[in-house]
């Protein structure tokens, strides 16, 4: 055995290891454990600043532009997300690729000792040990220092205010759009949710906002003069002035706080993406000078050129064309249909849909439903996902139309690559639940399906 087969199986036990502790869809309300444990190991979160983003939807794809941005500047970055879609390194980035299998069981190993008092501490007093999360946000905070970053893109887990990366404090506080989603953990409407993500928004920090809806706008106000902090929001403060479609991506013109930067070719689809685009440059303006400083056009040019966000209206295969897109609420679900005819010319879309249990299924299928030829239903490994038939049956009722139902996501989507190979024009759309996204991008590597760049 090499050592990277050794390094490899020694970062899939700490997965494992991990995957022993309440789950994420088990958030707990708290910050005070995993505040105990960096305490413990010396702080780590404050070795580096942080920028820190929360919202609905698009916060992994704006993560990614920021932390591109960052790294054409020459700093060492670390970016924070979740959920991976192949591997558990994938959450932790250094300098745009996934940390090794090494560092990450060689962080682990020094962080599990701490971790360990600290669960027997809750354990004492009755309490859940840390969290999946909980764990690996320290993990994170630590394997980030340990690098040493420059700086880190830390992506809140669920909510803000109680969530596990709040124990660091972001230097500029990042939103993206705000809608209803995980309605029975962070309230059931818009302003409550606002009210709890605002909670990411330290004193005197910079805080860059999407456009949001008016609920949303109120509440991340107070919350900005409550801790003196400044406030821009789209698209008064920044925007997208142009954007046009272009081969593989789009051309965008974006006008930040600090400058107006022209003609940059971004390799993402949908104009949610420029909007996406748009806020991380705000947030990149805000962290390296504010409104003073323009950032610098061949930098930005290079950035956006190089950026990507697996799982996102990805093309993943061609003949037929297969694409895929995390979309697991009504808002992204909503987003994806008004990307595919601006974006792509398919006379038939054929989705192959799974849906987690404690997702709005009713309203991500309203929103593709028009959009469908054939709808192929099955679902993920994830213990939280929808039996196919259940889902099947519900679609049905919905939509007055027939709905295959699949268990296995393979048979699903090889089903549907069959009916869309018989008319070049027709196209797979896979979407409903992140896992599923996951299942499906490992099926085409291993199957080996035909790619736009062989």
């Amino acid at each position: 055995m090499t050592d990277d087969d050794e390094f490899r199986e020694a970062a899939d036990a700490v997965y494992d290891t991990l995957l022993t502790r309440l789950g994420e869809g088990s958030p707990q309300h708290r910050l005070g454990p995993t505040r105990k444990a960096v305490e413990l190991l010396g702080d780590p979160q404050r070795a580096y600043p942080i920028i820190h983003i929360t919202g609905t939807n698009g916060k992994t794809s704006t993560s990614r532009v920021i932390e591109s941005i960052l790294r054409a500047y020459g700093l060492r970055v670390g970016l924070f997300t979740s959920p991976h879609l192949l591997r558990f390194n994938e959450r932790f980035m250094i300098d745009g690729v996934p940390i090794s299998d090494e560092a990450l069981a060689r962080n682990w190993d020094d962080i599990a000792p701490y971790v360990q008092m600290v669960d027997a501490e809750l354990e004492a007093q009755g309490e859940q040990r840390l969290t999946f999360f909980e764990a690996i946000s320290v993990l994170a905070f630590a394997c980030f220092a340990d690098a040493p970053v420059d700086v880190a893109v830390i992506e809140v887990g669920m909510g803000g205010e109680w969530d596990s990366t709040n124990v660091g404090d972001g230097q500029v506080a990042v939103f993206t759009p705000i809608s209803l989603d995980h309605t029975e953990r962070l309230g059931s409407t818009i302003a409550e949710i606002a009210r709890t993500k605002s909670g990411i928004i330290k004193p005197s920090a910079t805080v860059v906002s999407s456009a949001q809806v008016p609920e949303a706008v109120q509440e991340l106000r107070r919350a900005a003069e409550l801790r003196e902090a400044s406030i821009a929001f789209q698209p008064v403060d920044f925007d997208v002035e142009n954007d046009a479609v272009a081969v593989g991506g789009q051309l965008v013109t974006i006008r930040g706080q600090a400058g107006t930067y022209g003609d940059l070719f971004l390799p993402l689809y949908g104009a949610h993406q420029a909007q996406n685009a748009a806020v991380a440059v705000a947030a990149v303006e805000a962290f390296l000078g504010g409104r003073d400083e323009a950032l610098r056009q061949p930098l930005l040019e290079e950035a956006f050129a190089t950026v990507t966000s697996p799982g996102r209206l990805q093309l993943i295969g061609i003949e037929p064309t297969v694409l895929v897109d995390a979309a697991h609420n009504p808002a992204g679900a909503l987003t994806l249909a008004r990307a595919l005819p601006e974006f792509f010319d398919f006379d038939e879309i054929a989705f192959v849909i799974g849906i987690l249990r404690d997702k709005d299924a009713h309203g991500i299928v309203d929103a593709l439903a028009p959009l469908a030829a054939r709808i192929f239903v099955t679902q993920s490994h994830s213990e939280r996902s929808t039996s196919s038939g259940e889902l099947a049956d519900s679609v049905e009722e919905w939509t007055h139309e027939h709905a295959d139902a699949y268990e296995d996501l393979g048979d699903a989507v090889e089903a549907a690559r069959a009916w869309a190979v018989e008319d070049a024009r027709r196209a797979v759309v896979v979407t409903g639940s992140i896992a599923l996204i996951g299942e499906t991008l490992a099926l085409a590597q291993e199957r080996e399906w035909k790619a736009a760049a062989e």
